[in-house]
């Protein structure tokens, strides 16, 4: 009985320090939260003296000081999004709509976001973002003006990029085909060149060919410049060869009658100097 009596004092207490340590963080938790609230008071001061070095500094602090200080990186992102630094300024947004508890404080940094995007012409993410305020807070007019803005914007951006994508498609196109002409032109002026390289080839053959023919004739000239066997040499320079007479057929036949004729005359006297010449011998009379 007594062991259980002990332990329910052991756990009371062990309660009761628990309940001081909450107490104890919650307590401080709220200290820096206002501490982060003081910072943030203090930016805005500045800020409203156009003292932009200080503000962004103050800001810094009560970010660092407080996770719950949702207002010090919304802003912090104002500040930035007037000097027209906007990826700090969605940067800055974002980070408050993620740390804001209340709808309200929600639909402020998601509608600031849609802004950023209007600013960058980043159409489709200004609608997503001012669709995401209007989620916490429907009845806000502005939202819903900016959210229309954005959606006949992304339709003109849409518009424009599929007129440009045609433009680039049909440039693209007359690109291949002046691409096409190009290769065809000198796959024609290629063939001319063969043929002109033909041409020539047979124009040096023909060269070659008519070279030995000048050379065959030369050569021809020299050997009719030669004397041929058989050939009777010329007496003088420009004399033309002797060549005999051609004789008419009488002419033949009286030539061959006149030596037939002094042949038997010829004949004849032989025969007379055979009988007056010869001696006979006296046959022996045995």
């Amino acid at each position: 009985m007594k062991n259980l009596v002990y332990l329910l004092l052991l756990v009371t207490s062990f309660v009761n320090a628990q309940q001081d340590i909450d107490k104890e963080k919650e307590k401080e938790k709220l200290k820096k939260l206002q501490e982060s609230k003081n910072y943030t008071w203090d930016a805005n001061k500045a800020l409203s003296e156009k003292d932009f070095v200080n503000a962004e500094a103050d800001y810094r602090k009560a970010i660092s000081k407080s996770t719950e200080n949702a207002a010090a990186p919304y802003n912090l992102g104002n500040a930035y999004y007037a000097k027209e630094t906007f990826s700090e300024a969605f940067s800055r947004f974002k980070q408050a709509g993620e740390l804001a508890t209340s709808k309200e404080a929600k639909h402020k940094a998601y509608h600031n976001m849609g802004n950023v995007f209007m600013k960058e012409k980043q159409y489709e993410k200004a609608v997503e973002g001012y669709k995401q305020a209007l989620r916490n807070d429907p009845t806000d007019e502005e939202t819903r003006y900016n959210l229309a803005l954005a959606q006949e914007m992304l339709k003109k951006q849409q518009d424009e990029d599929e007129k440009n994508k045609d433009k680039d498609d049909k440039d693209d196109e007359n690109k291949d085909d002046k691409k096409d002409k190009e290769e065809d032109k000198k796959e024609g002026d290629n063939k001319d060149d063969k043929g002109d390289q033909k041409d020539d080839q047979k124009k040096d053959e023909g060269d070659k060919e008519d070279q030995k023919d000048k050379e065959g004739e030369g050569d021809k000239k020299e050997d009719e410049k030669k004397p041929k066997e058989g050939d009777k040499p010329k007496d003088q320079k420009g004399q033309p060869e002797q060549r005999p007479s051609q004789l008419s057929p009488q002419q033949v036949q009286n030539l061959l009658e006149a030596m037939q004729n002094e042949e038997k005359k010829v004949q004849e006297k032989m025969d007379a100097k055979k009988v007056k010449g010869v001696k006979t011998k006296n046959e022996k009379d045995w």
